[in-house]
């Protein structure tokens, strides 16, 4: 989930056609961490992103939450940015959650 934010937050949009004519440039821009979106008639139908990421999100759909956990801080390290803790603790549920029946 936070990688998706992630994600979606750096990336770039292409339609079909203009990917065609630009694809050795979207290429070397997704080799270097970005993620691009492509569109065809201004709807998304796919992304491409590199290499690493997407081996990152398939170790992370085959574990738990230690594991997805875990891919975010390579994935955020590989990008040589830190977590502050301002950032994590807004992952925080701060609700107080359900009322017990002996509450």
């Amino acid at each position: 989930m936070y990688i998706n934010m992630y994600i979606e937050k750096n990336m770039q949009s292409f339609s079909i056609a203009d990917a065609r004519s630009q694809l050795p440039k979207i290429i070397h821009a997704v080799e270097t961490g970005d993620v691009t979106q492509l569109t065809r008639r201004g709807k998304p139908v796919a992304v491409l992103l590199s290499l690493k990421e997407y081996e990152i999100l398939i170790a992370q759909s085959q574990g738990g939450l230690i594991q997805a956990f875990n891919s975010f801080l390579a994935l955020k390290q590989s990008n040589d940015e830190e977590i502050s803790n301002q950032e994590a603790d807004s992952w925080r549920d701060k609700t107080t959650g359900r009322k017990l029946p002996w509450e």
